[in-house]
């Protein structure tokens, strides 16, 4: 606890800092026109499915992801919260949790938490479970996402009936020559391992959290789902697999990235979402 209040307090510090200066960010639409934080709030309640693709370590970024999630909320009673920072056999803890049937200590002891939960990702759980907003667990158990980066995706297919229930239905749908897998592959070059298995391991994560969405947009929930940019970015990743299966669904796509500079979009981010939120790189990071 007292980690996460000096954590919370250096935050509040750097975004006093930052606002003395003028607001600490800059959000722009997929033109490169600059817009109101309330402009976007505006055109995401009009989706079915909402991405904020997030730097992980970005204070700001979750702050604005917390400030996104209640604008959804209000006079909303078909919201669900989705999100990559727990994986799918966290699920029934996190139910019990949200029930009030197990203690905050229980579930923070149990639960596979990030290391940033506290200070980062518990505000978000905190706003659902006291507005009852079901939340899914989305992600892949690394388990299986590391067994494939080793293997290959066909290693999944000697596991069992319940450990295939964690993550997407076989045989998984894999485009190599997606831009951004294609943009993995030449990052890795000269790393060890095998590109195509550490891709595939990416698309596993990708097609996971997609069909984990699939039972509420079939109930026509309206869902917020909160992921690494990468996972989303241009609209491929986690979106490739939610369009396949519901290309009629409105999207909003709202992405991430840290610049120099708040005042114009770079070239190289403008056409990471429908959205992109531009923090400054000096910004508080939580890790």
């Amino acid at each position: 606890m007292r980690n996460y209040i000096f954590a919370l307090t250096i935050f509040i510090l750097s975004l006093q800092s930052l606002m003395g200066q003028g607001v600490p960010y800059q959000i722009f639409d997929s033109k490169g026109k600059a817009i109101s934080f309330e402009k976007m709030a505006k055109e995401s309640k009009k989706a079915d499915l909402v991405f904020f693709g997030e730097l992980h370590n970005n204070s700001l970024a979750h702050w604005l992801q917390l400030q996104v999630f209640k604008s959804l909320s209000e006079e909303n009673d078909r919201l669900v919260f989705a999100s990559e920072f727990f994986e799918r056999d966290d699920q029934l803890l996190i139910d019990e949790w949200m029930a009030g049937k197990i203690t905050d200590k229980n579930f923070e002891t149990e639960a596979k938490l990030w290391n940033n939960y506290l200070t980062d990702y518990k505000p978000l759980m905190l706003f659902a479970k006291e507005n009852q907003i079901p939340f899914i667990a989305s992600n892949v158990p690394r388990r299986y996402a590391s067994l494939v980066s080793r293997g290959g995706i066909e290693t999944l297919d000697s596991l069992s009936d319940e450990a295939k229930a964690y993550f997407a239905t076989l045989p998984v749908a894999i485009d190599m020559t997606l831009p951004g897998y294609e943009a993995m592959r030449g990052m890795m070059h000269g790393a060890p391992g095998n590109s195509d298995y550490m891709i595939q391991a990416q698309a596993l994560k990708d097609a996971t959290m997609g069909e984990s969405l699939f039972e509420s947009l079939k109930q026509g929930k309206q869902i917020y789902h909160v992921n690494g940019s990468y996972h989303s970015k241009e609209g491929e990743g986690i979106l490739w697999y939610v369009k396949r299966s519901f290309p009629d669904k409105k999207i909003i796509n709202i992405h991430t990235v840290e610049q120099d500079q708040l005042d114009s979009l770079d070239e190289s981010n403008a056409s990471g979402g429908d959205f992109i939120i531009v923090l400054p790189k000096d910004s508080h990071k939580s890790y």
